[in-house]
């Protein structure tokens, strides 16, 4: 989707370029700051508990939001994009930290972008599109799915005898077997999590109701003396700064052993940042260059390892509460990045207060949004072949694996979409060979 006038002009230049030559007025400034603001009150607590869960340091999930943040919107092909960590990510990185480790899976995350450069230098960007609906369906349910299970340990408050299992029967086995160790005080404060962030939602949708619940949540547990883990007890004091630049082990050995991982990360990052910015379009009635942003997606996602960040996409959320905010161009976004930045200088060691229950809640909100019951609903409702693909898609993505999950998904898709191609064509045989048996 180019929206240059040209077949070719334009096709990599970043939409930042676009709208500076369009001309950039002091008005549209304040606009995208109050809007990278807004979205940065929004990101910041998301990116911490999305690194979390994917099982490594919140820390890493703010280099991400700002290094990547900064970096798709300065390259990006969509005026109003936000990248980030990304929910539908947390799977594939816990499950690559659990086999290659940290700098394994930043390495992969490196590799995932030099992959998306490519992709996008080929031109491969509308390919993407071509996923059918039920499908992308289908694997962002299961992914919410995933992501709600693991939650459920730090919700509950729950201590496990040994390390928590990757796969959902066992995990839901262990978590019973330990239900006994269930905290009042923890499951407190992720329902009074959820009910700040719903509340808000519903009556005050302009304010930053994930900060807002994630405050009141910290300041409970500090005056109520609340024994309960926090970002502090279990990984001390974050960073105020960002790191030097620094290169993992790149061996021939080691790029071989991840680069199953790096694939995976493309390909779900090519379809989640595309995803997104047909969103954005539908919202700002624009038009993305999709072969621009998967450029810009993979050099920031190098950006990010460099910075031992993890995965970075586009996220839906974070670019719909842009648009709501007002923003007008990419410099929403990279003021987004900055703020972070900011806030991360000088209030760090607040951070650490936050109780792992609350993020948990915020985290049980993301996954029930990706689930989309509406959506699943939709489908079965008005399409039961549609409805199949999607069913098809979820279990495999809970039960099996992403890339088995959309490889069945789409193969199961196109068969029935050509079993009624096939349909409709004998109909017209039939039909003509009718009449003509009549005359």
């Amino acid at each position: 989707m180019q929206s240059s006038a040209s077949p070719s002009a334009g096709l990599f230049t970043p939409k930042l370029i676009t709208v500076l030559a369009e001309g950039y007025r002091l008005p549209d400034l304040r606009a995208d700051i109050l809007a990278g603001l807004t979205v940065a009150v929004v990101a910041l607590p998301l990116s911490m508990a999305i690194a979390i869960a994917s099982g490594t340091t919140p820390d890493r999930g703010l280099f991400t939001a700002i290094v990547g943040g900064f970096l798709v919107s300065a390259l990006s092909g969509s005026r109003v994009q936000i990248g980030g960590p990304a929910g539908a990510f947390i799977v594939v990185i816990a499950s690559s930290i659990e086999r290659h480790g940290i700098e394994g899976t930043v390495l992969a995350t490196a590799l995932s972008g030099l992959i998306l450069v490519a992709a996008g230098a080929l031109r491969l960007g509308s390919i993407i599109r071509l996923i059918p609906f039920p499908v992308t369906v289908g694997f962002t349910a299961g992914i919410g799915t995933i992501i709600l299970s693991s939650q459920l340990k730090d919700a509950l408050g729950l201590h496990l005898a040994g390390k928590e299992p990757a796969a959902i029967a066992p995990k839901l086995q262990a978590l019973v077997e330990a239900s006994g160790t269930a905290s009042a005080s923890a499951m407190a404060l992720c329902a009074m999590t959820i009910g700040i962030i719903l509340a808000i939602r519903r009556w005050l949708p302009a304010w930053p109701g994930m900060l807002i619940a994630i405050a009141i949540a910290a300041g409970a547990a500090v005056t109520g003396g609340l024994a309960i883990d926090t970002i502090g007890s279990r990984f001390g004091a974050l960073p105020s700064s960002l790191p030097l630049p620094s290169l993992p082990d790149v061996s021939m050995a080691h790029v071989l052993e991840v680069l199953p991982d790096a694939c995976v990360f493309a390909l779900l990052g090519a379809i989640e940042s595309l995803l997104c910015a047909v969103v954005a379009d539908k919202m700002t009635q624009r038009q993305h260059r999709s072969n621009c942003e998967l450029v810009a997606q993979g050099i920031a996602n190098i950006g990010s390892a460099l910075f031992g960040g993890i995965s970075v996409t586009g996220t839906v959320a974070r670019t719909a509460t842009n648009v709501r905010a007002g923003a007008r161009s990419p410099i929403s976004g990279i003021v987004h990045a900055l703020s972070i930045l900011v806030i991360m200088r000088l209030a760090a060691p607040l951070c650490a207060y936050i109780p792992l229950s609350a993020l948990a809640g915020v985290l049980i909100v993301v996954s029930w949004n990706m689930i989309e019951p509406h959506a699943i609903a939709r489908l079965f409702k008005g399409s039961r072949p549609g409805f199949a693909v999607m069913a098809l898609t979820l279990a495999l993505t809970v039960f099996s694996g992403l890339v088995e999950a959309i490889a069945a998904g789409v193969m199961l898709d196109g068969l029935f979409r050509l079993r009624t191609r096939n349909s409709r064509l004998m109909s017209r045989i039939l039909s003509r060979w009718r009449r003509w048996r009549d005359r």
